[in-house]
């Protein structure tokens, strides 16, 4: 799976689990609800570990705990080739 949708798909189930709109993330965070959105939506490719960080304080997990999940055990960035060596 590609990394950014991973992310996207973490953001979404720790998001749904907690019962936070993305709108109300970005209230929690100072995010730019733009910024969120550019992101989710794909517009975005990427986000930074800085805004990670900060999406993770909102949604009352470590960065560990965020990344501790089955999404990112087969990942890939969209730089790298998809057949591995």
């Amino acid at each position: 799976m590609l990394l950014s949708v991973a992310i996207r798909q973490r953001i979404i189930q720790l998001a749904s689990s907690n019962q936070i709109s993305l709108k109300e993330l970005s209230r929690r965070t100072n995010i730019p609800y733009s910024t969120i959105i550019n992101f989710m939506s794909g517009k975005a490719k990427t986000t930074n570990i800085t805004t990670l960080y900060h999406l993770c304080l909102g949604l009352n997990v470590d960065l560990v705990d965020f990344f501790d999940n089955p999404l990112f055990i087969d990942i890939y960035d969209e730089h790298e080739k998809k057949t591995k060596i």
